[in-house]
Formats: C-alpha cells, sequence, structure tokens
C-alpha cells in the first residue's frame, strides 16, 4: 500500500510540474497538496508547494510547509533558505536572519563531509 501511495504521490507531483511550467499555481498547489497527503515525506512536493504559495504571494500558508520540511530533514538546506527567504518578505529579519545562518553552517557541514570522503 505505502509503494502505491507513493507513485500516486508522484503522479500528482508530476502533474504539478507541469502546472506549475504553464503558470497555473492555483492547479500546481492543488496536485502538491494531494502528493504531500498521500506521502507526507515527500519533500520534493512540498519544497514545490512552497514556491507556488511564494509565487503567488501566499507567503503564510508557505511558511508552514517550509517547516514541515525541515521536520522532515532538519539537514535539509533549501528548507532553511526558503525559510530565510519567507521571513526576509514578511520583515520578520531576526528570523530571516536566523534560518540563513542554519542554512550556511549545513551547507559548511556538507563541504567538510565532501572533503573528508575525498
Amino acid at each position: 500500500m505505502a509503494e502505491q501511495n507513493r507513485q500516486a504521490a508522484e503522479d500528482h507531483y508530476y502533474r504539478a510540474l507541469d502546472f506549475f511550467g504553464e503558470n497555473q499555481h492555483e492547479q500546481a498547489a492543488e496536485e502538491y497538496r494531494k502528493a504531500i497527503e498521500l506521502d507526507s515525506t515527500f519533500t520534493d512536493a512540498m519544497h514545490g508547494l512552497v514556491r507556488v504559495y511564494q509565487d503567488m504571494g501566499r507567503l503564510d500558508d508557505a511558511i508552514p510547509v517550509a517547516l514541515m520540511i525541515s521536520a522532515c530533514d532538519p539537514e535539509d538546506i533549501l528548507a532553511h533558505t526558503s525559510l530565510s527567504i519567507l521571513y526576509q518578505k514578511k520583515g520578520m529579519i531576526p528570523e530571516a536572519e536566523a534560518e540563513a545562518n542554519q542554512a550556511r553552517i549545513l551547507g559548511w557541514k556538507q563541504q567538510l563531509k565532501g572533503k573528508a570522503g575525498t
């Protein structure tokens, strides 16, 4: 059943990408939401939804989704970067700076891991 849900989630995700490419943001958002309902750990769909909401100016809707990404994957640099941008657009400068710093730290950690592995 989990495999079926993941496949259905991916189908919605790809439909969302098509809608997004056609600037049909509301339809894209709906497809991303359906993908996330089917697979609550599908962070690619969450990233897409954050972007659609941001493009629609729905920052208050985008922030909880970006926070969901961080909860699913605390090491996700893009989630922290997105939160920084969203907070900055809302004028929440201390929060934006904190998220930007978190993204930077995670980036440095990844760089160090890469150097250690070479």
